[in-house]
């Protein structure tokens, strides 16, 4: 690798606000808020507001959605099964 064309990688605290959650992880992201690790060391805070703890793909909280519901939804909302005009 070419050395100087590389941006610098710290440790970061990215810190999820829905599920509370929070990881440490090597980042080029850059802030001017800290927080104290659990090591005893500060490290720059990044707030997020979806991560892995908090997403429904990966909590398995997804919700089924019924299809047939929307079509008899939208048959009483515009009227009966789409007959074509011409």
């Amino acid at each position: 690798m070419k050395h100087g064309i590389h941006p610098e990688t710290r440790q970061v605290v990215f810190r999820d606000r829905a599920a509370g959650v929070a990881f440490l992880i090597r980042s080029t992201a850059h802030s001017t808020r800290t927080i104290e690790w659990e090591d005893g060391a500060s490290h720059p805070l990044i707030d997020v507001d979806t991560s892995s703890a908090s997403h429904p793909f990966h909590t398995g909280t997804t919700r089924i959605v019924d299809s047939a519901g929307r079509v008899e939804r939208f048959e009483r909302r515009y009227g009966g099964a789409g007959t074509a005009r011409r």
